[in-house]
């Protein structure tokens, strides 16, 4: 019960010819000896599984297969297990030895183009050799996706992780609940939601919405209050909440308005769930007691706005990171569409919920930042830190939780490592 069942995994074929290296580079992916390695061809008979998490994509099935240009009666029936493997994947590895393409390969294309199976062509053995001009200008004329790899020393590992999620089928990130599997039915649940200048007229923002519909699906009711009125409401009521959700600008005056034994999160913490990798943003957020003067910071939003005076991103949170950190820090704004390709200049990314875009979209900005080593949060969470609260906000979460009190322990022993060299 603690795995995602089979079932619901992507499957991800690995196939091709005889000793292009499709076992080497299912041992790369998955980090681990799976398959068996031989320079003799024929090694891998049976389909070869694997499950585990892959990111960004989430949990996986790896499946090794045979290669198709095997020979012989044996070949033969090794040739149609792999074959088999085709009716049941969701994405396809396509390797290609040194030797470059070939017949099999082309006739491989032409089966999963008539299946509608998504597939990446890997170049493997780079190390040996390079693909040919021709051949990469037929592929891209062809509109195909491909990756020059080395398994033996895993080169190329990140690219062609990034291809396969971008290549991932329709549904098969699926969204989590926002707040039904916290509550049960007939609970209540309180929304704490401050009408500012960045409240729109005449109506609530995304993720308030959404969390009251999740809290309908769930057969739970919601109260929703502003900041000013929670205590009120609160001592009239008969049955305390089982949630207090809140905007995180008043985070921590509703931290100090609700009771200790009343578990409490924000919106937004709530969205670091519901659209992006929530441990990863955890741990991004532990990366916060890092900062010092002369750290340079960027902010992605991920819709375009107009800024208000008292912008949350381009002006509450780099002032309230600047009187964290002690001092003046670099702050970087971009939105919309436009994101980096090059995030190493950056001590930490703080990222909007990202209401307006999709799990996958703020999932693919977070597994660069990681392929990059750049530490990643979103709004609701560096707020809560600032505000000394992040602790309280994620209980909810226990692993999320977890994830940052650990990353605050690393930040904080190498901070004392400086001091102490300094």
């Amino acid at each position: 019960m603690q795995e995602t069942p089979k079932g619901l995994r992507v499957h991800i074929g690995i196939l091709g010819r005889r000793n292009v290296g499709k076992s080497s580079l299912m041992n790369a992916l998955v980090g681990q000896s799976v398959s068996i390695v031989s320079d003799a061809p024929g090694t891998t008979t049976d389909p070869v599984e694997k499950t585990l998490e892959l990111a960004p994509l989430g949990p996986v099935v790896f499946v090794d297969t045979a290669g198709l240009d095997d020979e012989g009666a044996l070949g033969e029936l090794r040739v149609q297990k792999s074959c088999e493997v085709l009716e049941r994947v969701d994405l396809a590895v396509v390797v290609v030895g040194p030797e470059g393409m070939g017949v099999f390969e082309e006739r491989l294309i032409v089966r999963l183009q008539g299946r509608k199976t998504p597939f990446v062509v890997v170049f493997n053995k780079a190390d040996l050799a390079r693909p040919s001009s021709e051949a990469l200008a037929q592929l891209t004329h062809d509109g195909i996706k491909y990756v020059c790899v080395s398994a033996l020393h895993k080169e190329g590992m990140a690219a062609l992780k990034e291809a396969l999620f971008h290549l991932a089928p329709e549904g098969a990130i699926e969204d989590p609940r926002l707040v039904g599997d916290l509550i049960g039915a007939g609970d209540l649940v309180m929304l704490v939601v401050p009408i500012d200048l960045g409240a729109p007229k005449g109506r609530l923002i995304l993720p308030q919405v959404q969390t009251m519909r999740d809290v309908l699906d769930a057969d739970a009711s919601c109260m929703v209050v502003k900041e000013r009125e929670m205590v009120d409401a609160l001592a009239r009521l008969r049955t305390q909440p089982r949630l207090v959700v809140c905007d995180s600008q008043v985070v921590l005056k509703v931290a100090a308005d609700t009771p200790a034994h009343i578990p409490l999160t924000t919106f937004s913490i709530l969205m670091a769930r519901f659209k992006g990798d929530m441990i990863r943003l955890a741990e991004g957020a532990g990366a916060i007691s890092r900062l010092h003067p002369g750290s340079r910071v960027l902010i992605s939003e991920s819709c375009s706005h107009h800024s208000l005076a008292d912008d949350i991103g381009r002006v509450k949170i780099p002032r309230w990171l600047r009187q964290f950190a002690g001092g003046n820090i670099e702050v970087d704004v971009v939105s919309g569409k436009d994101y980096p390709e090059d995030l190493s200049p950056y001590s930490l990314i703080v990222q909007c919920g990202g209401c307006t875009v999709t799990r996958k979209h703020m999932l693919a900005r977070q597994y660069r930042a990681q392929s990059q080593g750049v530490p990643m949060t979103n709004y609701g969470m560096a707020i809560s830190v600032v505000q000394g609260v992040l602790d309280r906000t994620l209980a909810c979460f226990p692993a999320a939780q977890q994830a940052y009190r650990q990353a605050s322990r690393v930040a904080d022993s190498r901070e004392a490592e400086v001091e102490l060299v300094s």
